[in-house]
């Protein structure tokens, strides 16, 4: 059995005892998380897709950790021009372990 759903403006497949890293969530490290945008589910033979969202449909997993990824450089410049510029990000996430699918 598994599941799409949409975190973060990102949509990932997953399956129970699956750890991912999503954008950063609320919630204390070992705390439970319900995401409940569920865009499909498959379970063998029975496929049940949303219009948008699966009506009922919850994916239940636990914080495992917050982390911010490696720095991504960002540098901007113009030849002949005596302009140069130079900007660092690092994202937010947070890594989770699906626990259960539910639908309705």
């Amino acid at each position: 059995m598994y599941a799409v759903i949409k975190t973060g403006g990102k949509q990932y497949k997953v399956e129970a005892g699956a750890r991912l890293k999503v954008e950063k969530l609320l919630g204390d490290v070992g705390s439970k998380v319900v995401i409940d945008k569920v865009l499909m589910i498959a379970d063998g033979e029975k496929t049940t897709i949303g219009a948008p969202l699966v009506a009922g449909a919850k994916v239940s997993a636990t914080v495992l950790s917050h982390g911010r990824a490696d720095k991504v450089m960002i540098f901007k410049f113009r030849r002949r021009k005596h302009y140069r510029k130079t900007q660092g990000h690092r994202q937010s996430f947070t890594e989770i372990q699906i626990d259960t699918i539910a639908a309705k």
